[in-house]
């Protein structure tokens, strides 16, 4: 009679720490932001062509618009093309972004750690200015100096 309730723990234990294993994991594989060198804060003014909701990371892709107030081509002729990395979907909802906020065609500045690799892609750095509808900043310019622009997921620029 005594091992009964010394079996009956082992098993809790057992079943606790293949629980605890069960949620770990995931955490384990989720990156870090080791990927992004936080030593560098590029400022960037672009046009959202796809907005991209996931669970652990919102992310807005878009075309760079150059200090010029032009669109920038890449090596290949091609729009340059960007990405920023933010927090979670339901976490940037809270905070105004959202795929109903950026829609394609949505001028918007960023502060962004880019990538080390030097890949086309960062991870947000404060608060998203976003210009008026149809109403880009002046060249070289951010949106936050556009009249009526709005400042999403934190209070400045």
């Amino acid at each position: 009679m005594k091992n009964r309730p010394t079996r009956g723990w082992m098993i809790v234990g057992l079943l606790a720490l293949v629980s605890l294993g069960l949620y770990v994991t995931p955490a384990l594989s989720h990156h870090s932001f080791a990927m992004y060198d936080q030593t560098k804060t590029l400022v960037f003014t672009g046009v959202a062509h796809q907005f991209v909701s996931q669970a652990n990371h919102a992310e807005i892709h878009f075309y760079l618009i150059g200090p010029d107030g032009k669109l920038t081509l890449d090596k290949d002729g091609k729009y340059a093309d960007w990405g920023v990395e933010m927090a979670g979907a339901a976490a940037v909802a809270q905070q105004g972004i959202s795929a109903a906020t950026f829609p394609a065609g949505t001028i918007f500045s960023v502060k962004m750690n880019p990538l080390r690799d030097g890949g086309n892609f960062g991870s947000r750095i404060g608060a998203i200015a976003k210009c008026p509808w149809k109403t880009p900043p002046a060249p070289g310019k951010t949106c936050d100096t556009v009249n009526g622009s709005e400042l999403l997921g934190g209070t400045t620029f």
